[in-house]
């Protein structure tokens, strides 16, 4: 009796010492391609989603550091020629004039009128900011109060200035088509080419919220 478990543990030892048959190699392999395959279609639409939120907390970075700049009273470089007393407004402008927008600019609104007075990075401008990786922003508008607000007008651009002692955001464009008596909020849509989306909304309070 002794004899046979002896027998019968080798021949357990023997089967637990085999190693792989090709067939069960071959079919690891397999499934190791195909969640290789899965996970290195799926990288790209990933990484897109994290460049489009990286650029919405760049944006939205810009739009706060305008709000900083103008509160802080902080003078621009090189200094303007104006009164002492003068403290200048700071914001970003966006232009969508030809289509989708790959930079911002963000400048000093020396005479306070809150628009952008330049053309690309001359005058007020401080700073033309590239956008890269295959982002752009693709859409810019206004939200309207709901009740007894007028139709939203369709912009091609945007300006968002800030002018101390206010927090609150001067939200404008170029044609004046903006009623500030009815904004809510400007929502500036970013995108990639692979259709990953972000929303940058800045409202007429001073809040910014990224979706």
């Amino acid at each position: 009796m002794l004899i046979k478990k002896i027998r019968n543990l080798k021949f357990v030892i023997r089967n637990c010492n085999k190693g792989m048959t090709y067939v069960e190699l071959i079919v690891v392999l397999s499934i190791f391609s195909v969640l290789s395959s899965v996970a290195i279609y799926n990288y790209g639409d990933f990484q897109s989603n994290v460049d489009v939120k990286n650029l919405a907390s760049d944006i939205a970075l810009q739009v706060v550091k305008a709000q900083k700049d103008s509160l802080s009273g902080l003078l621009p470089l090189p200094p303007q020629e104006v009164k002492t007393d003068w403290k200048p407004s700071y914001g970003v402008q966006l232009d969508l004039s030809k289509g989708e927008a790959k930079s911002l600019i963000y400048f000093v609104d020396a005479d306070n009128s809150g628009t952008f007075d330049g053309v690309d990075c001359i005058g007020e401008c401080l700073n033309n900011i590239s956008i890269s990786k295959g982002s752009y922003i693709s859409r810019v508008e206004v939200v309207y109060w709901e009740k007894g607000s007028p139709e939203a007008p369709k912009l091609d651009n945007l300006t968002i200035t800030f002018s101390r002692p206010n927090s609150g955001a001067v939200i404008k464009d170029n044609g004046g088509l903006i009623d500030p008596v009815y904004l809510n909020y400007a929502s500036i849509a970013v995108s990639s080419s692979k259709g990953a989306t972000s929303l940058i909304k800045v409202y007429a309070s001073g809040r910014i919220q990224i979706n």
